[in-house]
């Protein structure tokens, strides 16, 4: 349940829980800008992240000055946000300004466990649904969701000086540094991103459990979140995994169809 789902998600919220996850969103959003600002060098948004990072920490005190931070205070007391769950959103951006690549996909996940975790932890504090077995679902599920867009934004990740495909397996196709930044998407590159795909709809699969256990709004938009990881790997696989030449995006009636399926008994 990474913050690029929420936009869509926000819209058939009630009020409450959109208001709340609104913030939580610009927050994310707010970090990750913070982290990719093109006019700072990598050690200028470390000391901008350590900023933020300060910030988050006189949450509980509220003391923070910065609006999208301090804006968190009331939601958090509410839904007994740990304040870590914030922190670790920062600390994903500092990891992208030291970490280059990640040897493996365990090592990966690591990473999505501060990147993408989070997110769907708040959305279970939000929703009053933070159990052991929701949460562990949830953080395969954003997991999940955030290797597929790691796929979707090859050459994006490349030209920022990015991977997060696997080394090792892209040593073992052979596949260099110019096939992830190149026109078009190299038969071995595409074998390596298809082995992503399907390992990210292996975990999707926990998301179904996960939807039946919840109710009212944080099964709909659990659900979407669920349903649009499914629709993304189905587009992908249509597209032959060529995610170079044009942005793979998977439509509308697809991520509906998926949805179904998922909130079907």
């Amino acid at each position: 349940m990474g913050a690029e789902n929420f936009p869509v998600a926000l819209r058939v919220l009630p009020r409450r829980p959109r208001a709340a996850l609104g913030a939580v969103y610009r927050y994310a959003r707010f970090v990750d800008d913070v982290g990719d600002r093109a006019d700072c060098a990598p050690p200028d948004r470390l000391a901008l992240l350590d900023i933020v990072d300060r910030e988050v920490r006189a949450l509980p005190d509220g003391v923070s000055r910065l609006h999208p931070v301090a804006c968190l205070a009331p939601i958090v007391r509410e839904h007994g946000i740990a304040n870590d769950l914030l922190l670790d959103l920062v600390e994903a951006n500092k990891l992208d300004q030291r970490k280059r690549s990640y040897a493996t996909f365990d090592e990966l996940l690591d990473y999505c466990r501060l990147s993408a975790a989070p997110v769907g932890r708040i959305v279970l504090h939000v929703a009053g649904a933070v159990t052991e077995a929701n949460v562990a679902d949830s953080d395969t599920v954003c997991a999940a969701l955030q290797v597929l867009e790691h796929c979707q934004d090859v050459g994006e990740d490349a030209r920022a000086g990015r991977v997060y495909l696997p080394d090792e397996e892209l040593r073992a196709a052979s596949v260099g540094t110019s096939d992830l930044t190149a026109a078009t998407t190299s038969a071995a590159l595409r074998a390596v991103v298809a082995v992503q795909v399907a390992r990210a709809e292996d975990m999707l699969q926990r998301g179904s459990a996960l939807v039946k256990r919840l109710h009212g709004w944080s099964r709909v938009a659990v659900a979407g979140y669920v349903a649009g990881g499914l629709a993304t790997a189905s587009a992908l696989r249509g597209a032959g995994y060529e995610v170079l030449a044009a942005p793979v995006r998977p439509s509308r009636a697809r991520t509906a169809l998926h949805a179904i399926r998922v909130w079907a008994p």
